[in-house]
């Protein structure tokens, strides 16, 4: 299996030829801040089988035992890295971040606390008169999820 993913502005690219890990979300502060997200969402990949095609991360150690990846020109968080052999990979990074199944949640204390009523929120189609509008007009300049022979990143 070739899972393949990468950064917003396409300067960072890997591919992992081999079975993903365990996918979690993690709603722990320090991944929260570290995706500025909710949660960090990220899954498992062999060590051994990552490979930057383009680019490579920079990286930010955010505690003693981990250290994360991210793209140095767009921010894009890339990878949670924890001693020498582990990796998981943003699971918003993977071209198909749908084949990531979630299995567990981790340090669930510290969710938001409103975390557990997203599934209860109103839900407003992209085919609303306003959504649909606004979308229209939006030009992407947003790497494609899938890999190109050349890409030209806009800074």
């Amino acid at each position: 299996m070739s899972v393949t993913g990468g950064c917003q502005c396409g300067a960072v690219r890997f591919c992992v030829e081999g079975e993903l890990g365990d996918a979690s979300i993690c709603h722990c502060r320090m991944c929260q801040k570290a995706t500025g997200g909710l949660f960090g969402p990220y899954v498992g990949a062999p060590f051994e089988a990552l490979v930057w095609t383009r680019g490579t991360p920079k990286h930010f150690q955010s505690s003693n035992k981990v250290r994360r990846g991210f793209c140095g020109d767009c921010g894009t968080p890339l990878t949670f890295e924890y001693g020498d052999r582990h990796v998981s990979l943003a699971i918003g990074a993977l071209d198909r971040p749908a084949e990531a199944r979630l299995t567990e949640q981790l340090a669930s204390p510290a969710q938001v606390a409103e975390f557990g009523d997203l599934a209860s929120l109103p839900v407003h189609p992209v085919e609303e008169p306003k959504a649909a509008v606004y979308l229209a007009g939006i030009v992407s300049y947003q790497h494609p999820d899938h890999d190109t022979e050349a890409w030209e990143v806009r800074r």
